[in-house]
């Protein structure tokens, strides 16, 4: 069965537009800020010092409960929701990226909000955020 010459040639510019996009400009590829972010089920609880504490000296202990999640001590690319880091934040500035679940940090006297967060393993956010926060008081 002859194809009709026309018909061919349609078929090959269809094959040809298709694989170069169709003459349009390439979508742009979302930025990291506006792509969607893996989500995790973790959850992480402070433990200590608990909210309202006054805590003495220049040092605070800071206990974390992680329950659903696992710390990775390597930065990756290959992102699972129960994986990730701790990042420990005291008045809106990180202090510390943990590896352990029990720490000590030196504080100034006054009032401070300590946060913690379970990052995924690039440090990026998970979505929603993996993150509790507690108020407390260095005498």
């Amino acid at each position: 069965m002859k194809r009709p010459v026309s018909l061919v040639i349609a078929a090959a510019m269809l094959f040809a537009l298709a694989a170069c996009g169709g003459g349009e400009p390439p979508a742009a590829s979302p930025s990291p800020t506006t792509s969607a972010r893996l989500s995790s089920t973790a959850k992480v609880t402070i433990l200590e010092p608990v909210a309202g504490a006054v805590v003495q000296g220049g040092k605070v202990r800071v206990r974390i409960k992680l329950d659903g999640g696992v710390i990775v001590p390597q930065v990756s690319s290959n992102l699972k929701p129960n994986e990730g880091h701790i990042h420990l934040l005291l008045d809106g500035r990180v202090v510390q990226l943990l590896g352990s679940l029990d720490e000590m940090i030196d504080v100034a006297p006054g009032a401070h909000l300590l946060q913690v967060e379970f990052v995924a393993a690039d440090h990026g956010f998970f979505s929603p955020r993996v993150i509790t926060a507690v108020s407390f008081e260095a005498a």
